[in-house]
């Protein structure tokens, strides 16, 4: 009897029969772990809970709680849609069908028959009826000959065109029930899993991408395990629909864009350039304590500077093209990041080891040509800016740099509410050292740099080999919003490329010149981005001491305004932003139109607040909260901002 080691992930060893499936390995552990086990990875390769293993290897086994099960139980209901609509739509030809993030699609050519949504219901229906069957989902070989023959019969050009590109030997089915398809593999056991099904939209999609070729109809669709799960996952849907930061930063009166101005500039209203302001006073203050000097850059650069930085190699053929001036020779371009200017902001004075680290600041918005499909409100835009540092420090120094960046990173997320969050540590690949500049030792300095900060500062992170900057290893934070969804917002990465290309230099304690190191850095990643991060996560309601209005004046009538005003003047006395509503409408239409506003207090104000000189107070959310002096109100206010905004300690 041949026998076969299954390493698992936790480090133990199982002696199994060859032969045995991932689906025995599951068993082994436990009945009601392998109930739940959906797809498996052997030595790298996805496979099915029930391929037979014959060779010594590495086993995990997934879940639905794993990314890779939601991928395998996603994929084979797309098998499933595809069989339902060959059933509904005879003569339809199927393409590809990918599980993609939150679903699966399929692109299919319906021939002259249009589908809707007014047809979702007959598919679900007909999806969950063969789910019902527990038809298991079978892998099988097939020769290319056998393979073009197949959909040759079936008269389908996609999925010959498909096989026309794979090599003889590498080709291989799946088959559930009466259904076949072209499939790698990667699927749950059996259909009997799949227990809910939801259609959630159709689109137009050109066969591979390409717009050349004929058009598709995209079915996109989801599925769950349990119906209480897809319930769960529209009811998140519809709060994420409420929280979309286009349809808030237009309700809040925040940000706009115009036709006229360009796509993907968006252009910041008083209130959305106000909360900009707070946030960027909010870090300047913090990176003041920290030792960094604010400096300020040109939006524009000649070509030359980004030549030497490598950024006109990276971004020159797909960025805004260069600007040119009346003399012949003579290009600017946008610029795409702020690290150049920064490199020769340092090289304009000489340096010792005294005077390191320089830690130099700016909030400077940069420009990138995003095509216009990719633009999505704040979050990708053509023109951003950065709340971009840049540190020049020792090597010795970089250690010890690196923590307080990380301090001032968590201080921010705190500051705004972001609780959950992961950070990556990327590093090189070993494998393949020439796609990275820098000697090896060099390397292994700054990894380890990164690697001792997050540990010793007991962040919760992964390490990713392989997906570091071709010139330094970095840290990403990955944070996690209300619904959540996980944002990829503050970065910091290690520079040995720029110090060499700019030729930066210091003078050491040996008295020779020596490169200093250098470190990108950005908490907020970008302004736009993280106003519209910030925007979903929070539902518009920002913490007390960033939101731009933080009390409104609603008087009964027109006879109070003159104490409405004296209300505004005392709040303005105690720093208090306030404004006033004196419009001539009911108090129940302006505590409507306050509370659409999301302005945290209304202040009502009527014949007895004048005569003794108070406010009767109401909490956006809440409602009433009480009549009360006007100097208690600002000690409400002040004592609520204390608890959200703490000082950054150094």
């Amino acid at each position: 009897m041949n026998m076969i080691n299954i390493s698992l992930p936790d480090g133990t060893v199982k002696e199994f029969e060859s032969g045995a499936t991932p689906m025995d390995v599951a068993k082994s552990i436990s009945e009601g772990f392998a109930r739940n086990v959906v797809s498996a990875k052997f030595n790298d390769t996805v496979v099915e809970a029930s391929t037979p293993l014959t060779t010594n290897g590495s086993l995990v086994l997934y879940t639905w709680n794993d990314k890779e099960g939601k991928k395998a139980f996603w994929h084979s209901t797309s098998h499933v849609m595809a069989q339902a609509i060959e059933l509904l739509y005879p003569g339809s030809k199927l393409t590809i069908g990918p599980a993609i993030e939150n679903g699966f699609y399929y692109d299919v050519d319906f021939g002259d028959k249009k589908i809707s949504e007014n047809d979702f219901k007959k598919i679900e229906d007909k999806m969950l009826e063969i789910a019902r069957g527990k038809h298991e989902f079978n892998m099988r070989s097939s020769t290319k000959a056998e393979a073009l023959t197949y959909y040759k019969e079936q008269n389908n050009p996609f999925k010959v065109e498909l096989i026309e590109n794979l090599e003889d030997g590498t080709i291989t089915f799946c088959d559930h029930d009466t259904f076949t398809d072209l499939c790698r593999g990667g699927h749950i056991p059996n259909t009997g899993i799949i227990k809910a099904v939801k259609l959630m939209s159709v689109a137009g999609a050109y066969w591979r991408g390409n717009e050349k070729n004929p058009q598709l109809t995209r079915v996109y669709g989801t599925s769950f395990p349990k119906q209480k799960d897809l319930k769960e996952y529209l009811e998140l849907l519809e709060e994420a629909k409420k929280r979309d930061h286009r349809k808030l930063g237009k309700e809040l009166q925040l940000f706009t864009f115009s036709q006229k101005v360009g796509q993907g500039l968006p252009l910041w209203l008083p209130k959305g350039a106000a909360l900009r302001e707070r946030l960027e006073n909010f870090l300047k203050a913090a990176q003041k304590k920290a030792g960094y000097e604010m400096v300020i850059t040109p939006h524009i650069g000649q070509k030359e500077l980004y030549v030497t930085s490598g950024h006109y190699e990276k971004y020159g053929a797909d960025s805004f093209q260069p600007i040119l001036t009346p003399n012949e020779g003579e290009e600017f371009l946008l610029k795409p990041m702020n690290c150049p200017h920064h490199c020769e902001i340092y090289n304009s004075a000489p340096w010792s080891y005294k005077d390191l680290p320089k830690r130099f600041a700016e909030f400077g918005t940069v420009y990138r040509y995003e095509q216009s499909g990719e633009l999505h409100g704040l979050t990708r835009v053509r023109g951003f800016t950065q709340d971009d540092a840049h540190i020049f420090c020792t090597p010795d120094q970089l250690d010890s740099e690196f923590k307080k960046v990380i301090d001032l990173t968590l201080y921010v997320f705190e500051s705004l509410g972001f609780d959950e969050f992961t950070a990556q540590v990327s590093l090189r690949d070993p494998e393949n050292k020439e796609k990275y500049i820098g000697s090896d030792d060099v390397w292994e300095k700054a990894e380890n740099a990164i690697l001792s900060a997050a540990k010793e500062k007991g962040l919760n992170f992964v390490v990713e080999t392989g997906e570091a900057a071709f010139y330094g290893p970095k840290l990403d934070f990955m944070v996690k919003d209300a619904l959540g969804r996980s944002w990829q917002l503050g970065t910091i990465q290690v520079d040995y490329n720029l110090p060499e290309r700019f030729e930066l230099t210091y003078k050491g304690s040996d008295n020779e010149m020596h490169r200093p190191v250098m470190i990108h850095r950005a908490p907020f990643g970008s302004m736009e981005r993280f106003v519209a991060v910030l925007l979903e996560n929070t539902g518009g309601n920002f913490p007390l001491w960033l939101t731009p209005e933080q009390a409104i004046v609603l008087s009964l009538s027109e006879k109070y305004e003159k104490y409405s005003q004296k209300v505004l003047n005392l709040l303005e006395n105690d720093e208090i932003r306030a404004v006033s509503d004196d419009r001539s409408e009911t108090i129940g239409k302006k505590i409507r139109d306050a509370e659409m506003s999301k302005v945290p207090y209304m202040l009502i104000i009527g014949e007895q607040e004048e005569k003794d000189g108070t406010v009767s107070v109401r909490r956006h959310g809440e409602g009433d909260i009480g009549t009360m002096l006007i100097e208690d109100f600002s000690k409400l206010v002040n004592n609520e901002i204390n608890k959200t905004h703490k000082a950054f300690e150094v």
